[in-house]
């Protein structure tokens, strides 16, 4: 997996209107009539053959798409998709690429229904979802509020399968919801206080899946079958004891995408059985949406993905050997690209990185070095190593002038977006960080000019990262010769990613980089929990969040009062359903990040190239390139994207 997924994999959002009264999930598609349908010509044989027609197949109220993020549809049928990916794990990009969830981001970054027909939101604590009559799996078997019934009774409340009981999003101070099955297109759950996630957690880019194909998944579950027929049903030995639990989990792979039997909802449908150097993913004949001229989606009929070495992808890609890439691509990249460009005839596109900061540093507020955890905790220090970067340098050496000097906050497409928030504490002031790392009391100096911690220890920041992006440490070198300047050493030091993790969770680690907060493009419903102390992956209060995720089991209950600050407004951010309290409560989350300078940002808007056929089309010019929401290409559903003749 690149390295930027794996900084990118976590959460997201919910637009839905929270206020008094019920409001109703609006779709991206029109509730127009549906056209005369056209059949989709590569499966004219299969019909043929006894595959039902496509007006047999779409839902009767199908999704009719109105809206072409490029601005070339409506499209045609016909065609293979080439992409290149670099590991096998990759299977779970055509999840992210595919983007059917229950509801759905626009490009605009607001909520829709998608594979619901619609939903119904009351007092934020009520949600009814309703879904499309005829609408079927891949395998033609209907898709129904059994298959929800299901997830809840036999996955999430299996305690074989669930050892830990529903996921968090499910649960309301601990209470799970009342779950009624109405009919079967129509499904309800009723919590007793809001639950400010549920929605949310349906249109991430690894959603909290609410069903599973229950006609497929029940040959697996020693509730509907015996241990014999699930071991003869499962493919590949399974000994003499056979583990029904086991078994099930490895073909309950919704998000992972690697079992070509398991049925799915997405556009195209793996056939492909792994290990293999080619995943061949063939059109879904049973897909819910369609377009205004009756013609079926997806239009690509096949997306293929190929395994190629990592650093041979951009190569392969400026050749013309893919024809959609942006996995594997980067910045460093786009020079040869674009020359590649000439004669392969691709169009290299760039868009919106979607991150806080390319690369920011966490100062360890729970590092077990006594002197160093004090230091890390004033907050005049912070702001002083802050305002010792030239941010604008860094923009211009190592990423030639295309990025933004920001502190690691929300970026500019969020509607709670506010200049100063990139900037307070951030603008280059060498004069003004001395004079606050003396009032911090670093006032003496070794013989070569760096200041000594009050103990008499060299004040040497070790700065331990586990980026494998040569722009990161070439980031890194120049802000050590920043820092320099105002007498502190920085020295970085790699580790392997499990080193990092235990490093930094234990304390061990002073300091921190990484990439910034991915909460970037946040409304008034998004959580704003990434922005206080509630997971162990905050670098910058690992032990505090910690304490959170295990309700006080393990880690530290956070002991300074501007973090505790944050957890107070998380919790009324949580118990409000009022946009202008969840307004006022995100503008002081903020602020209180910026001023306290928990993290020490350096740049954003990093772009991200993506390369294009020549017959490529409907794939937008400028765009926003995130994993959550989203996932990458995902946002703008490459279901529409097509072949031109």
């Amino acid at each position: 997996m690149g390295n930027k997924m794996k900084r990118g994999m976590k959460r997201r959002e919910f637009t839905v209107a929270l206020a008094a009264g019920a409001v109703m999930g609006r779709s991206i598609l029109a509730k127009a009539a549906t056209p005369t349908m056209q059949e989709v010509p590569s499966l004219a044989d299969k019909v043929k053959a006894g595959l039902p027609p496509v007006d047999k197949r779409i839902p009767t109220d199908p999704s009719i798409v109105e809206v072409f993020y490029g601005g070339e549809g409506p499209g045609r049928n016909g065609g293979d998709c080439n992409m290149l990916i670099a590991n096998a794990r990759d299977t779970r990009l055509m999840t992210l690429y595919s983007n059917a969830r229950l509801i759905v981001y626009d490009d605009k970054l607001t909520l829709h229904s998608d594979i619901l027909s619609s939903y119904e939101a009351k007092d934020g604590r009520e949600f009814t979802l309703k879904l499309r009559a005829g609408h079927k799996w891949s395998d033609g078997h209907p898709f129904t509020t059994e298959d929800f019934r299901y997830f809840w009774e036999d996955i999430a409340n299996n305690k074989e399968l669930s050892s830990g009981g529903p996921s968090v999003e499910l649960l309301v101070h601990g209470e799970p919801p009342k779950v009624d099955i109405i009919d079967e297109l129509t499904i309800r759950y009723t919590w007793a206080k809001p639950n400010p996630y549920f929605i949310t957690s349906q249109a991430r880019a690894n959603p909290l899946w609410l069903f599973r194909p229950a006609h497929y998944l029940k040959q697996f579950h020693i509730k509907y079958s015996s241990l014999e027929e699930i071991a003869k049903h499962a493919k590949g030995g399974q000994g003499q004891n056979p583990n029904w639990v086991q078994i099930h989990r490895r073909v309950d792979v919704m998000y992972n995408n690697d079992n070509p039997d398991l049925p799915t909802l997405n556009p195209w449908m793996l056939v492909t059985p792994p290990p293999a150097q080619r995943f061949v993913y063939e059109r879904n004949p049973y897909y819910y949406r369609i377009d205004a001229k009756g013609q079926q989606l997806p239009y690509f009929d096949r997306v293929i993905f190929t395994l190629a070495a990592a650093n041979l992808v951009p190569a392969k890609a400026g050749l013309g050997e893919s024809d959609l890439q942006s996995r594997y691509l980067n910045m460093r990249d786009y020079t040869f690209l674009r020359k590649s460009a000439k004669t392969s005839g691709v169009d290299v596109r760039l868009w919106e990185e979607g991150s806080g900061s390319q690369l920011a540093f966490y100062p360890n507020l729970n590092a077990k070095d006594d002197v160093w955890r004090a230091l890390n905790r004033d907050v005049r220090y912070r702001r002083a190593l802050s305002l010792a970067i030239d941010r604008d340098e860094l923009n211009q050496v190592i990423y030639s002038g295309l990025v933004k000097a920001s502190n690691n906050t929300i970026l500019g497409r969020s509607p709670l977006f506010k200049p100063e928030y990139a900037t307070k504490w951030a603008t280059y002031d060498p004069k003004q960080a001395n004079k606050l790392l003396d009032e911090v009391g670093l006032t003496k100096r070794n013989s070569l000019g760096f200041r000594l911690l009050p103990d008499g220890r060299d004040a040497t920041i070790v700065v331990e990262h586990q980026s494998e992006e040569s722009s990161d440490t070439d980031a890194m070198s120049l802000i050590a010769d920043h820092w320099k300047k105002v007498g502190i050493k920085m020295l970085f030091k790699p580790q392997s990613l499990n080193n990092f993790r235990l490093r930094a969770f234990s304390g061990e680690a002073v300091m921190t980089a990484y990439a910034g907060c991915i909460t970037v493009v946040p409304s008034v419903d998004t959580s704003p929990k990434e922005f206080a102390p509630t997971t162990q992956g905050g670098l910058q209060w690992p032990r505090w969040g910690m304490f959170i995720e295990t309700k006080g089991k393990q880690g530290d209950k956070c002991d300074m009062k501007e973090a505790s600050q944050l957890l107070d407004y998380l919790e009324e951010w949580e118990t409000s359903a009022d946009q202008a309290t969840r307004k006022k409560v995100w503008d002081r989350m903020l602020e209180v990040n910026m001023e306290q300078v928990f993290s020490i940002g350096t740049v954003n808007g990093i772009l991200q190239p993506i390369v294009v056929g020549p017959k490529i089309r409907n794939v937008p010019k400028e765009g926003y390139y995130g994993f959550d929401p989203g996932g990458y290409i995902g946002l703008y559903k490459p279901d529409t994207f097509w072949f031109a003749s």
